[in-house]
């Protein structure tokens, strides 16, 4: 598994794009990118089990590459919070979209470490 931090400069792309960009989804088989804010518990857990799986841990598939965005830490953080809200038609967090192939699988809030592979590999 690969676990890549999105960057201020990706964050505007996906504002600018209005979705993930192709060259993120595209990054592997599966793909995961999640939108979080740094001080939600459930983004503790999550973040937990990902970095187990980043680190050679169980579940840690090597065709799976998990995006992360920490967005409360942006300088533009109301801007991408209002775009993450209203776009994506969601106001928790975090907030997961799911690919394979480079197709949508569908989203979630917090999920657990089975619910996260199920998704994925469903």
């Amino acid at each position: 598994m690969t676990l890549r931090t999105i960057t201020e400069d990706q964050a505007r792309e996906i504002m600018a794009a209005g979705d993930i960009p192709e060259s993120m989804i595209s990054a592997s088989r599966l793909v995961a990118v999640i939108l979080t804010q740094g001080w939600c518990p459930q983004w503790g857990a999550m973040e937990s089990y990902v970095a187990r799986m980043a680190a050679g841990g169980p579940g840690g598939h090597p065709d799976l590459t998990v995006f992360q965005l920490v967005y409360d830490a942006l300088p533009f953080y109301h801007e991408f919070l209002y775009f993450k809200e209203t776009r994506f038609n969601n106001l928790h967090i975090p907030y997961v979209r799911y690919y394979r192939d480079g197709g949508f699988l569908g989203d979630s809030n917090y999920i657990g470490e089975s619910g996260f592979h199920g998704i994925l590999n469903g």
